[in-house]
């Protein structure tokens, strides 16, 4: 048996060595599954990186290839939520047939709200235009005498003496 010492979260005890500063990070396939499954839940790198017990340049470091796929943990785990729940349900398991259903009929709901919003940002509606765009409109439409703002015809050049 090792002489290891494990916390209560399962990481291994790291008792001082006598040296100075922290020692060395070694990556491991843990850590990478621990951060992959962090990032699924939306941690930020800070939380992430007191997770797994080093710096944020260090998890930069050693996890780039999991943080570059961050938008993709998401729907990597839900995946795997959907294989592990479809495979008690083939099974017969009704507990895991009942919760497949709540699952589809989520997925259901997202997707047509998904589509909901994609046709509302269709073209026909206007995107919203800055500050300085709004400013050069206004100054045309009162230019143009398009705007009752009590300048009258004073703006217009050639109508008095």
């Amino acid at each position: 048996m090792s002489d290891e010492q494990f916390d209560l979260f399962g990481d291994p005890v790291r008792l001082p060595s006598g040296k100075r500063g922290r020692p060395a990070h070694q990556p491991d396939q843990k850590n990478r599954n621990k951060v992959m499954m962090l990032l699924a839940l939306g941690w930020s790198k800070d939380r992430i990186a007191n997770a797994i017990h080093c710096s944020v340049p260090t998890l930069n470091r050693y996890y780039f290839s999991e943080l570059k796929a961050r938008s993709l943990q998401r729907d990597r785990l839900d995946a795997w939520r959907f294989e592990k729940v479809m495979a008690q349900a083939e099974t017969g398991n009704v507990g895991a047939q009942r919760l497949l259903n709540q699952m589809i009929e989520k997925n259901d709901m997202m997707q047509t709200a998904a589509q909901i919003r994609d046709a509302q940002r269709k073209p026909g509606k206007s995107k919203p235009i800055g500050k300085k765009e709004q400013e050069r409109q206004d100054a045309g439409r009162v230019a143009d005498g398009g705007s009752d703002d009590g300048w009258g015809d004073d703006l217009k050049p050639g109508l008095h003496s």
